[in-house]
């Protein structure tokens, strides 16, 4: 049996990090008042958070597109479960990101107030960003090495806790929410039609060329250029940089160049049944044609 991950702490069968929150402070965020024209960014982490948190930023705030304001993503979209003093210091449109499953999320929004924007990446892409991402962030365990990795997060014993239930249980409650689901890789092939379909989403009327600004400064490499997106403001203490970069490649199929074939099979194994029950159509390699993604 292995050691119990001291980084983390499991709150109504969910993974948090311990010392960014407590319990005592999740069990308010049930009642967290929601207003009418917020937006939710909700994601398991590596999905595609910061790349859409930086899209809806620069579809709702001019200042952010045409870059007069210099406010950085951990503001301009606070996290409600780890940042909630930013989050009510807002304005409003407020953007609020969260990685947390249906079941903890503030119970205003199950009455269709304010929209949340899911997105879902394919879940072995997933698994190699956290595995560089634990590596990188000083507040998570770093993995003793990435086979052991591998079996903690088919099991779900890392931080958010298991992908398929998350993703799952998100879909299985669509009903209760007013929600849009997206998928990253489709983001990554169409961008321009993922930024029009968000735009339609937040009821959000864009001219030609402020949608085109939206896609250039949205792309990949640029978002990695940009210091109020890249990451590279967080505080010493959260991220050894010596370690690697947060955005780092933000491809599709990654998973090749790191999974052996018995990895991918074992995975396959423990995934491949409820994946295939699910009904989005997953892109596993960047040479596959793309796939829209059914609400």
């Amino acid at each position: 049996m292995e050691p119990e991950d001291k980084s983390l702490f499991k709150y109504k069968g969910f993974y948090f990090i311990t010392g960014l929150v407590s319990p005592e402070n999740l069990d308010t965020l049930d009642s967290f008042k929601i207003h009418d024209d917020d937006t939710f960014i909700i994601t398991y982490p590596k999905s595609g958070t910061i790349w859409t948190q930086n899209i809806v930023s620069l579809i709702l705030y001019e200042g952010h597109r045409d870059g007069t304001e210099n406010i950085t993503l951990l503001r301009r979209a606070p996290w409600l479960e780890y940042d909630i003093f930013h989050v009510y210091l807002c304005p409003s449109p407020r953007i609020i990101s969260s990685h947390m499953p249906y079941y903890l999320i503030p119970k205003g929004l199950q009455n269709k107030k304010g929209k949340i924007i899911y997105v879902l990446r394919n879940p072995k892409d997933v698994l190699i960003s956290n595995y560089h991402f634990h590596k990188l962030f000083l507040k998570v365990e770093t993995p003793k090495d990435f086979d052991t990795f591998v079996e903690k997060f088919l099991a779900g014993r890392v931080y958010c806790s298991s992908w398929l239930d998350h993703v799952e249980g998100w879909y299985a409650h669509k009903g209760e929410f007013n929600i849009l689901f997206l998928s990253y890789e489709e983001m990554k092939k169409d961008l321009r039609s993922s930024v029009l379909k968000i735009c339609n989403f937040l009821g959000k009327k864009l001219t030609e060329k402020e949608v085109d600004d939206v896609v250039e400064k949205a792309t990949f490499d640029n978002m990695k250029a940009d210091s109020r997106a890249n990451y590279t403001f967080v505080p010493h203490g959260f991220l050894d940089f010596s370690k690697g970069i947060f955005l780092r490649k933000g491809t599709i199929g990654d998973w090749k160049n790191n999974m052996t074939v018995a990895q991918n099979e074992r995975f396959d194994r423990v995934f491949k049944e409820r994946i295939e029950k699910l009904p989005f159509k997953f892109c596993w390699d960047i040479q596959e044609d793309p796939e829209t993604i059914s609400n």
